[in-house]
């Protein structure tokens, strides 16, 4: 029986086909798949969030803002939420154009939801800041950032939180 060319690629497509839906109906194969994924996306969020910690060392405040959502809240310590562009760009505006201001943080953990669209960024912050003397006072913290995929495939945070970890000082105790 001769069989002509076409009816050999057929079959060898249809193998093909066979063994690719083989090895993804395998469900080791889709974990690893989904692990590497969600891997890659960790990496872009520390990366992400590096450039953002350098934005803000340079007080610029413009590329600061920009790593928000139109819809983000930010949560400042001692200070309330910011839930529009504007507040946002006045809270950092304010952080980082008073005297003395230094910034910086680092991402010690990213978790990245299954779903591929939610993602946690967390870490530890060191600032610099001048009393009301001028005096230089340094402080530190952590800080938890949500990061949202957006339609144009970019991440975005929703929500930053931060707060120090310095005792409160005298003044907000007594409060």
């Amino acid at each position: 029986m001769k069989i002509n060319q076409h009816a050999k690629d057929l079959v060898v497509a249809v193998m093909v086909v066979g063994c690719l839906a083989l090895f993804l109906a395998n469900p080791a194969n889709a974990e690893q798949a989904a692990s590497t994924e969600q891997a890659a996306v960790e990496s872009a969020l520390r990366k992400l969030d590096a450039e953002w910690s350098a934005a803000a060392s340079a007080k610029n405040v413009d590329k600061t803002v920009s790593y928000y959502a139109d819809e983000a809240i930010v949560m400042p310590p001692n200070a309330p939420p910011a839930t529009t562009k504007e507040a946002i760009r006045s809270a950092w505006n304010e952080m980082l154009t008073s005297p003395g201001a230094a910034i910086s943080w680092k991402a010690t953990k990213v978790e990245v939801a299954k779903s591929g669209d939610l993602a946690y960024v967390s870490g530890a912050y060191e600032d610099t800041m001048n009393d009301a003397s001028g005096k230089p006072v340094k402080g530190h913290g952590k800080y938890v950032e949500i990061f949202k995929k957006q339609t144009d495939g970019t991440w975005k945070v929703i929500v930053d939180i931060w707060n120090s970890d310095l005792p409160a000082s005298a003044s907000t105790e007594k409060n």
